[in-house]
């Protein structure tokens, strides 16, 4: 091998350790420093809208994407003998609508769905490994599928108090009565700050906690 040949080669092996000295040192910070994952989702505050009677409904005034007041009236329900009003329970967006005049309804049955996308949040499952190191007030950037140029702010606002497990419809068992340990998780509350109108409830979310 000549000369040349020999210090190109010196010089990417130097490159190449730098890479790997500089791809390691970031990793360990961002491991030291933050808290990432994607294991999110973004939520609102749900409320139904239900009839208050057995009857017909007469009227129907929302639709899918109607604002709607805490205590206004959107409907109204007849038993035979007289009207009965259909009232909002919050303020908020409708995003599901289960009704139509004319329709026969039970009382108590849901007739549409209210958001309140005022006020939007992510709810993030993280290790249980790792929330020893999380924190009521710790700030994080945010990114949603649906809107993927940006990023959002925002902070840590409740740690739940339980894994999502305890709440898994079938547990975790084993018919050999061996035992397999699971790593678990526990969902976390963060707030989104000026949600763009494209972040929907339902949407997939990457949390980057700092720590």
């Amino acid at each position: 091998m000549n000369r040349s040949r020999l210090i190109v080669a010196n010089l990417i092996g130097i490159l190449v350790i730098c890479f790997f000295i500089a791809a390691g040192a970031y990793f360990y910070y961002e491991k030291a420093n933050f808290i990432k994952t994607d294991d999110a989702v973004v939520k609102a505050d749900l409320m139904p809208v239900v009839a208050p009677a057995q009857g017909v409904l007469t009227s129907w005034n929302i639709q899918d994407g109607t604002d709607v007041s805490d205590k206004n009236i959107v409907g109204g329900v007849s038993d035979g003998t007289k009207t009965i009003p259909v009232s909002a329970r919050m303020n908020g967006k409708v995003i599901q609508n289960g009704a139509r005049v004319n329709q026969v309804v039970q009382a108590g049955q849901v007739l549409a769905e209210e958001a309140d996308m005022d006020h939007l949040y992510i709810v993030a499952n993280i290790k249980e490994s790792r929330l020893k190191d999380i924190k009521v007030g710790q700030s994080v950037d945010i990114k949603v599928d649906g809107d993927s140029g940006t990023k959002f702010e925002g902070v840590v606002k409740e740690i739940g108090y339980a894994t999502n497990s305890v709440f898994s419809v079938l547990p975790q068992q084993s018919s050999t009565g061996s035992y397999t340990k699971v790593t678990q998780k526990i969902q976390v509350k963060i707030s989104i700050n000026q949600a763009s109108s494209r972040v929907l409830p339902g949407m997939n979310a990457e949390v980057k906690i700092s720590l």
